[in-house]
């Protein structure tokens, strides 16, 4: 696949990435009851899954904090398929998905200083690098984007840890428009969501072409949700809704690269010959 660079900054990716939700957790996944899965990847299968990657030049790898243990189990694992600089780490901060009082695990959320520091810090071990090629400040729904980037200083510390060395490039995944648009309007990486049935984040993707900012893009097959079904005011739909999809996000000039949560090699080679196709290889 060809490769980009990341809006402004100095990272440079594909138009696929791997998400790695799967690799970690199994609780309070988004997926279709049919999808979940009842257990997590064992090593031999997830280092078969990172082979194919390298082989078919998936580099970017997607992780979090809010992963379960997917940052340590590609610490462990990464590097038995390639070095460090093979691979483009981007992980999150400010999520953590952690067990409550009565032991069932929940998204809690901190965006102080000290909290996304030592986020940052539990990445860099976990993962056993020097360096992450970036981090995202991790929102959701339940959290204030827009004042949390206006007043708060958890930007700040991933600036001040951008000029320590130990990250390339710094952003946001928000959730709302306005947070979306005024992502790109000031960060390096903005982490959005977009498919045929979700595009409320189109104009701050259009609106990266003129900031710079670097669009990497997640949801893009709407968790597993996809149907064959046209969205309302587009043309039929593509009786293979994954195809549609992909076409439609990766058709987007300001988009870098689709985000692609799966744990199987065939799915992940599917949307690389897809990507292939729109983006050339």
């Amino acid at each position: 696949m060809r490769t980009s660079i990341l809006g402004s900054s100095p990272v440079e990716v594909p138009p696929i990435g791997l998400g790695t939700v799967k690799l970690g957790r199994l609780a309070g996944l988004k997926y279709p009851a049919s999808q979940l899965p009842t257990s997590l990847p064992s090593d031999q299968s997830v280092l078969e899954l990172l082979s194919t990657a390298a082989e078919l030049g998936v580099t970017l790898i997607d992780t979090a904090p809010a992963y379960g243990i997917a940052e340590q189990r590609l610490g462990q694992l990464l590097y038995q398929i390639r070095p460090r600089d093979f691979w483009v780490l981007c992980t999150k901060a400010g999520e953590q998905f952690v067990a409550d009082a009565a032991g069932n695990p929940v998204s809690t959320y901190d965006f102080s200083a000290a909290a996304i520091t030592t986020s940052v810090e539990r990445s860099l071990a976990a993962l056993r690098t020097d360096v992450l090629d970036i981090v995202l400040l991790h929102f959701s729904s339940l959290t204030a984007d827009e004042l949390i980037l206006n007043q708060g200083e958890a930007y700040e510390t991933l600036t001040k840890l951008q000029r320590q060395g130990k990250i390339k490039a710094i952003g946001a995944s928000p959730a709302s428009l306005a947070a979306g648009i005024q992502t790109v309007q000031r960060c390096q990486v903005a982490m959005l969501e977009l498919s045929p049935a979700e595009s409320r984040h189109r104009t701050a993707i259009t609106e990266a072409a003129t900031t710079g900012c670097g669009i990497l893009i997640k949801k893009a097959l709407a968790s597993g949700h996809l149907t064959t079904a046209a969205p309302s005011g587009t043309a039929p739909a593509s009786p293979d809704p994954v195809q549609a999809a992909l076409r439609f996000v990766l058709g987007h000039a300001a988009v870098s690269s689709v985000v692609i949560g799966t744990t199987s090699p065939r799915h992940l080679r599917q949307a690389v010959l897809i990507a292939e196709a729109v983006r050339g290889v």
